[in-house]
């Protein structure tokens, strides 16, 4: 098993990109290896879904125990599924607002439930509801007696001062605009589900998961390659590595409880913005472009929690901003999925 090191810095293709994505840690192995059953992951055709789904058939591999990774998503792109198989991977096709295919899942013990919408989320609310809380109340129905890791967003803090950092998980959620709103209800119905039928749930407060095709890092990276100036307003950010963010989702099914383990998800760092455009500049030999002013305010996250349990995330923030100037630069493929992080109003 060869275990990803922060050494190796620039990427040069999308095979090599999800090799390395997917490759366990012994951490990582030890921890499934602790389960019992398979681990089926709902709503894995997103930006993250797909290579933990193949992270988790790597890892129960290497554990030695026969168990399986099910991919649960609708499937649109055919393309992905292909890929999801020929990883190994067990697919399943279905539609979670369909009562039928919900019905019809299997009654896997471990479940990263990850669907979810953000994106289009203003003047389609109803929907963002729908999927983000309707559906979550049914799954956690369906599922009683499963162990969860539910995805939650850090949008759901308030903004915080930067002279005094991020939110840590006792820092009341008011969520700014419906989709965080829709969030923290997404999150409710897992509590609820964990408080009366004792549900076994760890909520996952992520706040920025980035690979080389899509994230906060490619979305500055992009505009200064591109010449433009870059909106600074926001301030401050905080990334992970999607490799990273994916292990601690996964390892964080073993720490599930009733009432439910609460873990922010991100980097170590509370990131100046203009150190990002003045860092990808230089990579770029371009001058630095901004607009905007800081503001003394941003959407931030302390992890201290999650990293004395799993650790620190093993690639840090200079191989990250490495490898997403070699790969623009390089012309790599994007999702073409802007993170829109430097929203302040809520509305995405």
């Amino acid at each position: 098993m060869v275990v990803e090191t922060a050494s190796h810095s620039v990427i040069s293709s999308v095979e090599e990109l999800d090799d390395i994505l997917t490759t366990p840690s012994e951490a990582l192995v030890a921890d499934l290896a602790s389960l019992d059953g398979d681990v089926m992951v709902i709503g894995a055709s997103g930006k993250m879904g797909p290579t933990l789904s193949m992270l988790a058939q790597r890892a129960l591999d290497a554990a030695g125990a026969g168990h399986k990774a099910i991919a649960v998503a609708r499937f649109s792109d055919a393309a992905m599924r292909t890929r999801l198989d020929a990883a190994g991977v067990t697919t399943i096709a279905a539609d979670m607002h369909d009562a039928a295919d919900l019905a019809g899942l299997p009654d896997a013990p471990n479940i990263v439930y990850m669907l979810g919408t953000k994106f289009g989320t203003t003047g389609r609310e109803y929907q963002t509801w729908a999927t983000n809380v309707g559906v979550a109340g049914k799954v956690a129905e369906r599922f009683p007696e499963s162990r969860f890791t539910v995805f939650s967003s850090g949008n759901i803090y308030p903004f915080r001062p930067v002279t005094i950092g991020g939110a840590t998980e006792d820092v009341t959620p008011e969520p700014v605009g419906e989709y965080a709103q829709s969030c923290l209800a997404r999150e409710r119905m897992f509590e609820h589900a964990s408080v009366t039928r004792g549900t076994p749930v760890a909520m996952f407060r992520l706040n920025y998961a980035i690979d080389l095709r899509y994230g906060v890092l490619y979305d500055i990276a992009s505009q200064v390659h591109a010449g433009e100036a870059v909106d600074i307003t926001m301030g401050n950010v905080n990334v992970i590595w999607q490799g990273d963010a994916n292990a601690m989702a996964l390892r964080m099914l073993t720490r599930a409880s009733s009432p439910p383990a609460i873990y922010n998800v991100t980097g170590p760092e509370t990131i100046p913005m203009r150190y990002l455009v003045e860092e990808f500049a230089d990579r770029f030999g371009v001058a630095p472009k901004m607009s905007g002013q800081e503001a003394e305010t941003a959407l931030l996250n302390n992890a201290a929690k999650a990293f004395g349990v799993f650790g620190y995330p093993s690639v840090p923030l200079a191989t990250m901003i490495d490898r997403v100037a070699a790969w623009i630069e390089a012309g790599g493929p994007t999702l073409d999925k802007p993170t829109h992080f430097q929203a302040r109003d809520g509305r995405f």
